[in-house]
């Protein structure tokens, strides 16, 4: 169980966090926020409207959006994210800066969390564009370390399938079976569901998680 002092520390991160992609955001051209990010269906505005809806939407709008979608969360997050960029669109980055140090965590859920949400959302936005978004390595392992359990099963549904999974680019390995490589950025992407990332990852392991996630029923 994390203490007050680690959440403390993991806050910090998110908020320095918000603040980065928030001065990356700043610089888009309208073009570059219309791209398609790595969210499916979504736009770089879009994703950029996620991340600021939960630091100013009350949280009892989005109960009622969850009522209207008789209970479909993922439904009542897109009328939200909808509904902050429709209003706020020219504002995101300012937004995201002005709220960086709220400590918001979805029910039930810690803060890292959110850590992860900001940081693999970064990824979403910014590798579409071809722009280098640097993340500190401490804060990218905490993640990595939060993403894997430490047996290294990779956590999607079906069968567990356990493998060794090891970062290009930091000093950074978990779990015990097939190695699967890849830059740290990319193993987040994988480990969050971008089939798209599965490209970019390297080794026994990719081959197995590939041929897992062909053969795993479509819902």
């Amino acid at each position: 169980m994390s203490s007050d002092s680690d959440d403390n520390a993991i806050f910090a991160e998110i908020s320095d966090e918000r603040r980065s992609i928030a001065r990356t955001l700043e610089t888009l051209s309208p073009e570059q926020w219309a791209t398609p990010s790595l969210c499916d269906a979504w736009t770089v505005r879009d994703v950029a409207a996620h991340l600021v809806a939960p630091l100013i939407v009350p949280l009892w709008h989005f109960g009622l959006a969850m009522a209207r979608t008789r209970g479909n969360f993922d439904r009542a997050n897109q009328l939200m994210t909808q509904r902050v960029r429709r209003k706020h669109g020219d504002e995101l980055p300012a937004l995201l800066t002005a709220h960086a140090d709220k400590k918001f965590t979805p029910p039930g859920h810690g803060p890292m969390a959110p850590l992860s949400d900001v940081l693999v959302h970064g990824l979403d936005m910014c590798r579409p564009l071809g722009i280098e978004h640097h993340v500190p390595d401490h804060r990218m392992i905490t993640m990595l370390d939060f993403l894997v359990p430490a047996t290294g099963a990779a956590p999607f549904k079906g069968p567990e399938l356990r493998l060794q999974w090891r970062a290009t680019d930091l000093d950074w390995t978990r779990g015990d079976g097939p190695i699967i490589e890849g830059s740290a950025g990319t193993m987040a992407l994988v480990l969050t569901g971008r089939s798209s990332a599965l490209a970019d990852v390297t080794g026994p392991g990719a081959d197995r998680l590939a041929a897992a996630r062909a053969s795993r029923p479509r819902s």
